[in-house]
């Protein structure tokens, strides 16, 4: 495994952590479609929604931040994959996609940020 497949799995493990934390139900992790590739999966009880997880992970002195380094390209890939995803799956409800940035200062000493509903307001077009 690369450095960046460890941080990024480290990162992961510390966003599905936190969401836990918060109460909500981690329902899957690394779900691949023809969409692309979803981090997580979770379920929001109090909002009622099924939440596409999108992980960042920097280490300190990068000049773009953790959720910075999510651009358009991305967000579309993500679009893509994520109504690929809930149709798969028979959602019927509310989804929505937020990001979680882990900047890592120095081992064993991180920072998380939460940023929800990174698609809203935007238009984007697959």
């Amino acid at each position: 495994m690369t450095a960046a497949q460890e941080l990024g799995c480290y990162a992961e493990d510390r966003a599905a952590e936190y969401l836990a934390s918060i109460g909500w139900r981690v329902l899957a992790r690394n779900v691949r479609n023809k969409g692309g590739e979803l981090d997580i999966t979770a379920f929001d009880p109090k909002a009622r929604e099924l939440v596409i997880v999108e992980v960042r992970a920097r280490t300190i002195g990068k000049v773009q931040g953790s959720l910075e380094s999510v651009g358009s390209r991305k967000l579309r890939t993500l679009l893509r994959a994520s109504r690929m995803y809930v149709e798969d799956i028979g959602w019927t409800g509310f989804w929505r996609i937020d990001a979680v940035g882990i900047t890592i200062k120095a081992p064993g000493d991180w920072e998380l940020e939460h940023a929800r509903d990174i698609t809203a307001g935007m238009n984007l077009t697959c």
